[in-house]
């Protein structure tokens, strides 16, 4: 309880010390209706941060934004990123939500490069690493902002930078993820954090969200990046962000496939490493570490078959096939990544639109419709994902 009551006092004196934006409630973000010319040159860097997320924005007048800062071990790489690029100086720093692979690296950031505005989500959480960096802005009197759907981020004058989503009030971290659409000229980035399905869905409702380049949420898991969502903003070029062999099975085969029949160019930080967005408002033009193309992400074949639902406390996970004909699920796996604990399905065909449960625990069940694992707790109740290997040991879904 104390640390609790300290992080909400803490926050308070922030936001005390901060400022607002102008916010613009009725803003419908559109597209530009009148042809532009080139400009000055922006660029937008992913950087290589493995399993997490960091994004620097560089204006066409020289101002620099931060979009989060990876884990805590990728914060001196994040400082050495900036310097490299000549950042000394940072206008904006954006930690989109609380989760440790995006905040944690902020920690060096804001130890090693002078900041002027702090923009924040407002999701408070009770970790060591949120309530470091929120002690870090407080004794470097750092302005501390928490916007609403609808702020501008007033970087520079020939960019749009617009809150289409922030949840402060939200239960879930992810859900709780500001999302950025950057506007300069006739291109655009469209940055999701992790923002799931339903914030997609909400986003849909309200905002104009095509965009030239999307920043796909959540690492490409398969939580975010619903057909409707992808088709609707119809990217180019499509940047996943994520730690290579990650245990979560990031990026996932159906995201990937969605973004492929829609003709998206794929580039992964996993891959390819740093890359580099650079455009003058007309055209643009992604650069790679060797300047490798798009990247060739090999695809595990779509048959329908995900991880629909997870009980912690009951130990009962939920398997579906939303496909069009039975899949034999004979040794297929369902992995608890936390224990790093394994079930191998027996000689059973999962009929179409049909659901199996996995069961465990001392109350476990083996009749139609469940499978008995054991009656051992194989789940953590404090979190734990799931993940589901095909009989060739390739991940086709996972559930946080």
């Amino acid at each position: 309880m104390r640390k609790i009551t300290f992080l909400v006092s803490l926050c308070i004196a922030i936001l005390l010390s901060g400022c607002t934006f102008n916010q613009q409630p009725d803003k419908t973000i559109q597209a530009s209706q009148v042809p532009v010319e080139p400009g000055d040159k922006m660029k937008v860097h992913f950087i290589n941060v493995e399993q997490g997320d960091s994004i620097l924005v560089q204006s066409p007048n020289g101002k620099n934004l931060l979009v989060d800062g990876g884990t805590k071990d990728a914060g001196k790489d994040v400082v050495n990123y900036l310097r490299k690029h000549g950042v000394e100086k940072l206008d904006y720093v954006v930690a989109t939500h609380p989760d440790a692979d995006h905040i944690g690296g902020l920690h060096s950031v804001l130890n090693s490069i002078s900041i002027k505005k702090f923009v924040d989500s407002g999701k408070t959480h009770t970790s060591q690493t949120y309530e470091e960096m929120l002690q870090l802005i407080l004794d470097k009197n750092i302005p501390f902002i928490v916007p609403k759907t609808g702020d501008t981020i007033p970087l520079d004058e020939e960019l749009d930078i617009s809150v289409i989503h922030m949840g402060d009030k939200s239960a879930d971290n992810n859900e709780a993820s500001i999302v950025l659409k950057l506007s300069y000229g006739e291109t655009s980035f469209l940055l999701m954090g992790d923002a799931d399905i339903r914030v997609e869905k909400d986003i849909l409702e309200e905002t104009n969200v095509k965009a030239t380049v999307l920043k796909a949420g959540h690492h490409g898991s398969d939580t975010s990046s619903s057909q409707d969502f992808i088709e609707a903003v119809n990217p180019e070029v499509t940047i996943l962000s994520y730690g290579k062999d990650n245990s979560y099975g990031h990026p996932n085969a159906e995201v990937k496939s969605r973004l492929e029949r829609i003709s998206s160019q794929l580039y992964a930080t996993a891959i390819v490493g740093n890359i580099v967005v650079e455009t003058d408002g007309v055209d643009y033009n992604v650069i790679t570490n060797g300047n490798v193309g798009p990247t060739e992400i090999a695809n595990t074949e779509v048959i329908g078959i995900n991880i629909s639902s997870k009980d912690l406390r009951g130990e009962i996970v939920g398997i579906t096939n939303s496909g069009e004909s039975a899949v034999n699920l004979e040794e297929w796996h369902l992995v608890s990544v936390a224990g790093n604990q394994t079930f191998k399905f027996p000689n059973i065909s999962l009929q179409a639109g049909k659901t199996i449960y996995v069961t465990s625990g001392p109350k476990a069940k083996e009749d139609a419709g469940y499978l008995k694992w054991t009656t051992t707790q194989m789940w953590r109740n404090d979190g734990d994902a799931a993940i589901l290997l095909n009989n060739k040991g390739e991940i086709v879904s996972e559930f946080e």
